[in-house]
């Protein structure tokens, strides 16, 4: 019974010890200060610039510095926008390949400022980013687009109309009527992409680091998916300034995958 009782109370002053050292540790390392966050916001943007810059010149624009400081802003590749005249368009491919650069660019700033501890954290998080927060989601976004388009008449024209147009508040609601499906359509493919992305890329990481990995979906955690949302609209309003104006917004949202993935630490 004494050597029962001195064991245990070995056991629990190594359990105390153990448990001090880890919160020492974890003490040790403080929140990342507003400069650290600036400079993984600056490498993410680093790491789209590349790919914008190519996209910019399949499209005619000029990379000379001074040409581009001479042309108006509004005019500057990652600014114009038209249905109809030269301007960057960000289809799937686009999406998946600028968001990769915003990731890698928000990995590399995040590796060099933030402690090495924490740098398998990033890694995973390069993953649920990559495939949770733009693969998966842009390829169902663009299933749906797809889908909408090709039955966009059939659609529209089954939706209930005011026959009595006379009166502008009336043309409006018969407007909304018919791109109603729309913006359901929208929101239900990007819902699902998002649903099936955190899945994916929690049993993926699992398998792969062999820790469960939980990466739960909450109405707070929606930030990083409003480059999803803002390429859902402009997809599934392809060819209208609606949605070449969206088209604008993307390389901003496409900043917070990478700034995510830069911030994200050990738990």
């Amino acid at each position: 019974m004494i050597i029962e009782n001195r064991l245990s109370d070995t056991y629990n002053r190594l359990g105390t010890l153990y448990n001090n050292g880890n919160k020492q540790i974890k003490q040790e390392i403080p929140p990342l200060t507003k400069k650290q966050k600036d400079v993984i916001i600056l490498s993410s943007a680093a790491g789209m610039a590349p790919v914008i810059a190519v996209l910019a010149a399949k499209k005619g624009f000029s990379l000379n510095p001074l040409k581009i400081l001479k042309t108006p802003i509004k005019d500057w590749a990652i600014f114009k926008y038209s249905p109809t005249e030269k301007s960057i368009e960000y289809n799937p491919t686009e999406i998946i390949s600028v968001a990769s650069g915003s990731i890698v660019g928000g990995f590399v700033g995040g590796a060099i400022v933030d402690d090495k501890s924490n740098l398998k954290a990033k890694r995973r998080e390069v993953l649920n980013q990559l495939l949770g927060n733009v693969i998966i989601p842009v390829s169902c976004v663009k299933a749906g687009a797809t889908l909408y388009t090709k039955y966009q008449d059939k659609i529209e024209g089954a939706m209930p109309q005011i026959k009595n147009k006379s009166g502008h508040f009336v043309s409006i609601l018969n407007a909304i009527s018919k791109k109603l499906p729309n913006a359901i359509g929208t929101f239900a493919f990007l819902g699902t992409g998002i649903y099936l992305g955190n899945k994916v890329s929690n049993f993926i990481n699992n398998h792969l680091y062999h820790k469960k990995v939980e990466r739960n979906i909450k109405v707070s955690d929606f930030a990083p998916h409003v480059d999803d949302l803002c390429l859902a609209a402009s997809m599934m309003n392809e060819g209208s300034s609606f949605g070449s104006i969206l088209g604008r917004i993307i390389p901003i949202a496409l900043l917070v995958p990478g700034y995510q993935t830069g911030i994200t630490r050990q738990k």
